[in-house]
């Protein structure tokens, strides 16, 4: 009854759309209404993903894939934070560094892969300084945009009680700037799981899932690359409802003022 219950009050329409289309790309390969070596039937789909996961393949890609994600992101949110909190907290630097870091923003991300292959090769440590590359101008103009919206007034009362450097960072600046500094860790979680398949992509290859992806188009098994890119979507998905989930709960306390 419990169960039953649960599921009248789920909400089923955000599966209409899928479920159409799981329908009709069931009926266009079993009716041969398009080329299957170009759209692979959902059963040669689930047949390859399948054996990719009994495999271990499946396991060892999306690890790798992973480890490059995350140590990217790592590296992208220090940098982001340091650079917009310095912005954030002083004129000085954003007067000096502000309009150089605002015109940079503005080159598109791939336009930086001739400069990255230039300097650290095509190797790993390559598609790590993308990944952070593609996390910071997020994280950075957040921050400093966080740090900027702190009202002046409570700058005047931490004056007035004559707090430190250090406590009107943890009491003031922190608090007030945290919803902003959430947004852009949230965008760098995104921007680093798209930047992490364009790594994969774009310089040599190694286990990941873009790899296995790309080896699949190279060999015509429309399978697997449809299968890799079903992992990347619900990656993806899993990956943005966790970053809600821990901003939910971190940022609790703004409902209870």
């Amino acid at each position: 009854m419990a169960l039953l219950s649960l599921i009248s009050r789920y909400d089923w329409r955000g599966w209409v759309l899928p479920l159409a289309l799981l329908l009709v790309w069931t009926l266009s390969t079993a009716f041969d209404w398009v080329d299957t070596r170009l759209l692979a039937s959902p059963l040669a789909v689930l047949s390859a993903f399948s054996k990719a996961a009994l495999s271990g393949e499946l396991w060892v890609d999306l690890s790798a894939s992973l480890i490059r994600n995350l140590n990217g992101f790592a590296l992208g949110v220090l940098a982001g934070l340091l650079f917009g909190g310095l912005l954030g907290l002083s004129r000085q630097a954003e007067h000096w560094i502000g309009p150089t870091f605002h015109a940079l923003k503005q080159i598109a991300l791939f336009a930086w892969i001739p400069l990255l292959s230039a300097w650290f090769g095509f190797g790993e440590p390559a598609k790590v300084t993308f990944i952070a590359l593609a996390v910071f101008y997020p994280v950075a103009l957040n921050t400093f945009e966080g740090i900027r919206s702190v009202r002046r007034e409570l700058y005047e009362v931490a004056q007035v009680l004559r707090l430190s450097p250090l406590q009107r960072l943890r009491y003031l600046v922190l608090p007030s700037a945290a919803p902003a500094l959430f947004t852009g860790l949230h965008l760098g979680l995104i921007y680093a799981w798209l930047a992490t398949l364009g790594a994969e992509y774009f310089f040599s290859a190694a286990p990941g899932i873009g790899n296995s992806m790309i080896d699949g188009r190279e060999h015509f098994h429309m399978d697997q690359v449809l299968y890799g890119l079903m992992v990347v979507g619900a990656v993806g998905l899993l990956l943005n409802r966790l970053a809600q989930s821990l901003e939910r709960r971190l940022l609790r306390w703004r409902d209870h003022r």
